[in-house]
């Protein structure tokens, strides 16, 4: 394994070339190459990357700032689409159209239109419909 990086010496600045592996490593620096040894090095772990995989999204509808509902889209027993507005919501003076973050059924509204709302009080419950690579 070899890169390299820039590391600053008594605040001179150098570009040095390291490769290595184990206690056993050697720096080029202009041009010079020197060997380290390292007595208690742990093997350097590449860093990881998200699998990028689907993130399991919850069905539970909030609001992240209070506000006032101006009105309520859907009803209990209803079937959603994920990004469809299930209700409007009044914050700092503007109109917010809040999405059901998941397709499914609502199971649950618990907020009607006018009524003043605290931020994250959840106010539709969704029942996410079955995706096969979950059964």
């Amino acid at each position: 394994m070899s890169e390299t990086r820039k590391v600053i010496i008594d605040g001179v600045e150098f570009e040095v070339e390291i490769e290595g592996e184990g206690t056993e490593w050697s720096a080029t620096v202009e041009g010079k190459t020197f060997a380290i040894q390292i007595p208690d090095a742990a093997p350097v772990s590449k860093k990881k990357r998200s699998g990028g995989g689907k993130k399991k999204k919850s069905g539970t509808v909030s609001a992240n700032i209070p506000g006032k509902v101006v009105t309520v889209e859907v009803n209990v027993g209803d079937e959603v689409a994920e990004g469809q507005v299930i209700l409007i919501l009044e914050a700092m003076k503007m109109q917010n159209e809040i999405q059901a973050p998941v397709t499914g059924t609502v199971v649950s509204v618990q907020c009607e239109e006018g009524q003043a709302i605290e931020a994250n009080i959840p106010l539709v419950v969704i029942e996410p419909v079955a995706q096969p690579d979950e059964e």
